[in-house]
């Protein structure tokens, strides 16, 4: 018996890739026999991480774990392979958040969603990282054992040097407040400026917002938020594009908060690497975010500017309550070690690999 996994895409730092990466070292350090496949490899990734799509096939006896994210063909091939089927959804963004921003980005997740649905009978096995995306399986038609399993996270990673010019140029006493996520519409990053605003406008004029993230393929979305800060006139606004990983630690490093206001995600990595880095967290509570903060953070229960304005104030200028909430972040962060989520995967497999499952009505 084999533990084979398959997900559309291989990156070097994607959240899903690096799930991908960190599921198979756990299978191998616990003796399985086990292989990684992806429709596309990227030449970041270290020679011998993936195989080719194409020269994947399976046995009966093979555990096919499926990672879903994304529109993709292989959400209706992987009907048709032998073996038992086990999906790890990442979930989806809804389409309607990338209207008048891309349209291939907004048909990809519409294809997705398709394939989510019409795998819904055909899958034996859920092993998702969320109970909202659990959730989200049940409202598409799932009726098969789903269990939750949040991402491996490989936090051994985060202790690389990093950039040194980067640390110097942003720790200059000035507050920095960061959220890091590609530049997209469902991560709302026009919420995140119009609260850092009234930050700065009624709590600490000298404070720098840093946007760390990506904004390729939502070209046209982030001319609409350097408009957005035109229109504002908030100044000290950064916006750093695509950057090398280890300018990335840099500015956790030298964050004073960090401010999440994304209306959409299926886990959102960075909270943990925001705990890692004992940046307190201030975010809005949609979809999991609040399920993966947990008590280590403030949460909002809506979409308040001022009230996130002044939160960022009370972490910057009341000691306990920061030091509260860094205590909290290392509590939460147990619930995420390596260790404990190997467990519980690993019990996982042995559940599928026993037939241990059965299908709710």
């Amino acid at each position: 018996m084999r533990v084979i996994q398959i997900t559309s895409s291989l990156s070097y730092g994607d959240g899903v890739s690096n799930d991908c990466i960190a599921i198979k070292k756990v299978l191998k350090e616990a003796g399985y026999e086990t292989e990684l496949y992806a429709e596309v490899i990227s030449p970041k990734v270290p020679e011998g991480t993936a195989r080719p799509i194409q020269e994947l096939n399976t046995a009966e006896e093979d555990i096919i774990i499926y990672h879903l994210s994304i529109g993709t063909d292989w959400n209706f091939k992987l009907a048709s392979l032998p073996g038992k089927k086990v999906i790890r959804y990442h979930n989806i963004t809804p389409p309607m958040f990338f209207d008048g921003y891309n349209q291939r980005a907004k048909d990809d997740c519409l294809f997705g969603l398709f394939g989510v649905r019409y795998l819904a009978d055909k899958i034996d096995y859920g092993i998702v990282d969320s109970s909202y995306n659990r959730q989200d399986l049940r409202n598409m038609g799932y009726h098969c054992d789903i269990s939750v399993v949040p991402v491996v996270v490989p936090f051994e990673d985060y202790n690389q040097e990093a950039d040194a010019q980067t640390i110097s140029r942003y720790s200059d006493g000035r507050t920095n407040i960061i959220f890091v996520g590609r530049i997209a519409p469902n991560k709302c990053q026009e919420d995140i400026i119009k609260a850092f605003c009234l930050y700065k406008k009624f709590y600490d004029a000298s404070a720098r917002l840093i946007l760390v993230g990506s904004y390729q393929g939502m070209e046209s979305y982030y001319k609409q938020l350097q408009r957005y800060v035109e229109e504002l006139g908030v100044q000290d606004v950064v916006f750093t594009g695509h950057i090398p990983f280890n300018q990335i630690l840099a500015f956790y490093r030298t964050a004073d908060a960090f401010l999440c206001m994304s209306e959409h995600e299926g886990f959102c990595i960075p909270l943990l690497e925001a705990m890692y880095f004992r940046v307190p967290i201030v975010a809005a509570d949609y979809a999991a975010v609040g399920e993966t903060l947990g008590d280590a953070g403030i949460l909002l229960p809506e979409k308040d500017y001022m009230l996130a304005a002044g939160a960022l104030h009370r972490i910057r200028t009341d000691e306990a309550l920061r030091t509260m909430l860094i205590q909290k972040e290392r509590e939460r962060l147990c619930s995420f070690s390596y260790d404990k989520i190997k467990e519980a995967l690993l019990n996982e497999i042995k559940k599928v690999e026993k037939g241990d499952f059965r299908r709710i009505k």
